[in-house]
């Protein structure tokens, strides 16, 4: 591996720097994915861009912060980040505690990867990034297996509502549904999607509309203010969902519970997230729901096969078995693997005799309550939960590492382990120990 020596020292400083966080953009080992990952730092960074990036935190952080260590001046700094706010490279937010501006390096999903192609047009190459992304992602699969390497993945499933029988509707938690992340969002944006766009520079644009990531609260502001997202109402946030599932498309959204960030209506052919899935590095949880297949009415058409965006149904042989006038039945049934199925029920809405309904994993994968949690748990999972807390002090002060060692302390005593392992910290131990 040439560990950056086609780079210059402002890159090969940047690259260090990606590879700490929830996902590292590692460098992979193919050449022609190399040659991708070196196209898009250099295409996405300037050097001076590059050099700054290379010193910013993982966490939000505060200008003064970062201006000491940078050692910029702070008017200075905050002129050069609002410039890379715009380009999708920074992402600036407001503190509720203090209720001035924290900053910090977008990472590369969800984050830069996805800004660069949100504006159909900018200046940006669009049809080189493309090929890049392409290249990047799917000559070389370390980077997949990095960001697929846990439990706690980046974006979640939501089952579409209307799949949902009424028994079941009074268990579904709010969390749990497209609809009420919409309702209960403050803001609401709509973005062209990543996936689209790049697919059609790559010559397999497909029927679906460009304009479909929606973005909600904080998010959706990041993206209006800087020109990469425009602002619509919760009610036609709410036709975008019914439209998505009436084309079949698989809602996902960012793998917390509280304060959701995003949800994307996504087609099979054009998703990255749903190519992981098939390529056996799923970076997607399945929803808290799975279909299942009544026997009897099912008559092995495939509708459901077609339709599921992940091929985790196929079609079987029936078990023999002989109708009224003796002769035995040759119809193939729908089965569905449900170590790859997402419990999105796109096949549900599908079938048209009424032979697949959804009910409840007896086993669902965990969803983090909010972002603090999902960074213990991502980063503790990879190895890199010493940054999370060594930036998070740095940069956040003694609340944020706080709220960080409590949410280490509310998981299980083995995973508290592991990371107070990884932290090498008396303090943590002292703490699990009181």
């Amino acid at each position: 591996m040439g560990h950056g020596a086609y780079l210059g020292k402002e890159h090969r400083d940047l690259a260090g720097r990606l590879r700490h966080g929830t996902a590292a953009m590692v460098e992979p080992e193919n050449p022609a994915a190399r040659a991708a990952w070196q196209e898009i730092l250099e295409t996405l960074f300037s050097p001076e861009d590059a050099s700054l990036a290379a010193k910013m935190p993982v966490l939000p952080t505060p200008l003064e912060t970062i201006a000491k260590k940078t050692g910029l001046e702070r008017e200075d700094l905050r002129r050069r980040l609002d410039v890379m706010a715009d380009k999708g490279l920074v992402l600036d937010v407001a503190d509720p505690r203090s209720g001035g501006t924290v900053y910090m390096l977008a990472p590369p999903v969800v984050g830069f990867f996805e800004f660069s192609m949100m504006r159909l047009a900018d200046g940006l190459p669009k049809a080189e990034l493309a090929r890049a992304y392409d290249a990047y992602l799917f000559h070389d699969d370390d980077f997949l297996k990095d960001v697929a390497g846990g439990q706690t993945l980046v974006g979640r499933t939501l089952v579409h509502e209307t799949a949902l029988l009424d028994d079941l509707l009074p268990e579904v938690l709010d969390w749990e549904r497209a609809t009420s992340c919409i309702e209960g969002a403050d803001k609401v944006s709509v973005t062209n999607c990543y996936c689209r766009h790049k697919a059609s520079h790559l010559g397999a644009a497909c029927e679906h509309p460009m304009e479909s990531c929606m973005s909600l609260g904080v998010a959706a502001d990041y993206l209006i203010r800087h020109g990469l997202g425009r602002e619509i109402s919760r009610e036609e946030g709410l036709q975008f969902l019914t439209a998505a599932r009436e084309a079949g498309l698989v809602h996902i959204a960012d793998n917390v519970q509280h304060d959701v960030g995003y949800i994307c209506s996504c087609c099979s052919c054009c998703c990255a997230e749903l190519h992981s899935v098939r390529a056996g590095h799923p970076v997607v949880l399945p929803s808290g729901f799975k279909p299942r297949v009544s026997e009897q009415p099912c008559t092995g058409c495939g509708r459901c096969v077609r339709a599921c965006p992940v091929q985790a149904i196929s079609l079987v042989p029936r078990s023999p078995s002989s109708g009224a006038d003796g002769e035995v039945s040759k119809r193939l049934l729908a089965r569905i693997d449900d170590r790859r199925c997402l419990g999105c029920a796109v096949c549900v809405g599908s079938c048209q005799k009424d032979a697949l309904h959804i009910e409840r994993r007896s086993e669902p994968a965990h969803v983090p309550e909010d972002t603090v949690e999902f960074l213990v748990r991502s980063m503790m999972e990879r190895g890199r939960v010493a940054d999370l807390l060594i930036d998070g002090t740095s940069g956040r002060g003694p609340a944020f590492a706080n709220a960080v060692l409590g949410a280490i302390l509310s998981l299980p005593p083995a995973e508290r382990l592991l990371a107070s392992e990884g932290l090498r910290s008396r303090f943590v131990k002292f703490a699990q120990k009181s």
